[in-house]
């Protein structure tokens, strides 16, 4: 817990940014803190829309909270972000993640 308390505490000082709103999610997502984590990565993405990464971890966070069309939407926000950015990681992640969310012809 004291990371996330000691991040909630610089953002309460107003040293608000992508960094550290993803860094904020991503220590709740590792504490399986999902719903902790969603609001961080949402405003990580509203700051930076080109963070490749918060889209991924939003994506699987929402899916944690069973919240598919949520994840599957955020996955395709994020694809494109990625392919532009030449980040191949977070690219295969989400196509991965957009395959197995989508209905199934």
């Amino acid at each position: 817990m004291v990371i996330t308390d000691n991040l909630e505490k610089m953002l309460a000082q107003g040293k608000d940014s992508a960094m550290l709103r993803f860094g904020l999610g991503s220590a709740y997502f590792n504490q399986k803190a999902y719903i902790e984590a969603i609001p961080h990565f949402q405003a990580c993405i509203e700051q930076d829309p080109e963070y490749t990464a918060a889209y991924k971890l939003l994506g699987k966070a929402l899916a944690k909270q069973k919240d598919d069309a949520g994840a599957l939407d955020v996955f395709q926000r994020g694809l494109p972000v990625a392919i532009e950015k030449g980040d191949k990681q977070s690219e295969r992640e989400m196509s991965a993640f957009i395959n197995k969310l989508l209905p199934q012809q």
